[in-house]
């Protein structure tokens, strides 16, 4: 029994992460979207990195609280709103950030793409590490920026660093920017403070603005810790913008709120004029009593409980493909819910006929690992973001495909 020194309180609520929720005809694109994506509609969905949790009810009820007031008029920045997000980096990732350095931001991509935009010249050039986040590729490209590969090495116990040596080869004096994930999607990857600190002084030389994108920095498993790559030196803080939200964490992407820090007050006031020039800088009526709602104790109980559980997922994605399908082999995550598959050991000779095999043979729709560049290739993306039993059939259906075709 609790003594009245430790009253039991809320934040010791036990959290329900077994529970399937139907999300068909929600408008859900991880599951509405299944027939036009794979030609059929009858997939378990693991693709989409959104999860398939309840959203916290702490966020629900900050939603319901401000829908009991019947106007949604145009929003300000709540005064402790930025306080609160300060608050949070410090205790969680031991940065001092001041509060005059974080803007608001309408998503992280969206952040990415505004930050070419005031950057980098249309003759100008933008470097990423492949195999990563096709929006890194994508957003330059669409914006009539050449794209520069720096693709990230394998290392033998199958994680990726980065190849600085190849990095020298293909920069060159019109690379204006290089856009880091921060931790690694897809490879899951929590970037060391050498590694940070070496890609701050090869592009602090060069004169390279870095774009941390960080929105999985919440989602570290234990043992893990995240390094902000503007804390790393004063380097790393004169020469990037980090993008951080806590919407991919606490499951509430559709609410779409992320916050810009930026130290360098030259950049900043490139960077932040920007925003606030196209009025992007507030969110919508519901954003901040949201991402406060994240920022809290309870905040911090459901995240370690989901934590908690994904890393459940991952041991039995890791255990069963070990003893009953070995040709695949997956990537341990350090953060995340996503889990990057080696299916090159099935020997499929085109990713066409690996996508194939997944959507049709198994059943399981899940990510291409072409879409993430060089290095992809033969690999596929799991999303362990969902209850127990639907990993659990999803291994099934993978391992049944694969012995009936004597894999």
């Amino acid at each position: 029994m609790p003594s009245k020194e430790n009253p039991p309180t809320l934040f010791m609520k036990k959290y329900d992460f077994d529970r399937i929720i139907d999300r068909r005809g929600t408008g859900s694109i991880k599951y509405d979207d299944l027939k036009e994506r794979y030609g059929r509609s009858d997939l378990i969905p693991l693709w989409v990195a959104d999860m398939d949790f309840e959203t916290p009810p702490f966020i629900v009820d900050a939603l319901k609280q401000r829908m009991e007031h019947a106007i949604f008029g145009y929003s300000t920045i709540p005064e402790d709103y930025w306080p609160t997000v300060s608050k949070w980096i410090r205790e969680h990732h031991g940065w001092e950030v001041q509060t005059e350095w974080l803007t608001f931001i309408p998503g992280i991509v969206k952040g990415i793409g505004m930050a070419i935009n005031v950057f980098v010249k249309e003759d100008e050039k933008v470097i990423i590490q492949p195999p990563v986040y096709h929006p890194f590729r994508l957003v330059p490209a669409d914006n009539n920026r050449q794209v520069v590969f720096n693709p990230l090495r394998r290392k033998t116990d199958g994680l990726y660093e980065m190849d600085f040596d190849n990095l020298e080869q293909v920069c060159d004096d019109k690379c204006r920017m290089l856009i880091l994930s921060n931790p690694h999607n897809p490879g899951g990857m929590v970037w060391d403070r050498e590694t940070l600190v070496r890609l701050a002084e090869f592009c602090h030389k060069r004169n390279i603005l870095v774009i941390s994108d960080e929105i999985h920095c919440d989602m570290l498993f234990k043992g893990r810790k995240h390094i902000p790559f503007a804390s790393v030196s004063e380097e790393a803080r004169r020469i990037s913008v980090t993008l951080q939200a806590p919407t991919k964490t606490f499951n509430m992407p559709g609410i779409v709120a992320s916050q810009a820090i930026v130290y360098d007050e030259k950049l900043r006031e490139q960077y932040f004029n920007y925003i606030w020039g196209t009025d992007q800088d507030l969110g919508n009526v519901f954003a901040c009593d949201c991402v406060m709602a994240c920022y809290s104790e309870e905040g911090r109980a459901w995240k370690q409980q989901m934590l908690d559980y994904v890393q459940g997922n991952i041991d039995l994605v890791a255990e069963r493909f070990a003893k009953e399908c070995p040709r695949i082999r997956p990537i341990i995550p350090e953060a995340s819910f996503l889990v990057f598959l080696d299916c090159t050991g099935l020997g499929f000779k085109t990713q066409e006929e690996l996508n194939h095999f997944f959507a049709f043979d198994a059943k399981v729709g899940m990510n291409s690992g072409a879409m993430f560049g060089k290095g992809g290739f033969g690999f596929m993306r799991m999303n362990v973001g969902c209850p127990r039993s639907v990993v659990n059939e999803a291994l099934n259906r993978i391992i049944n495909a694969c012995k009936s075709k004597g894999l």
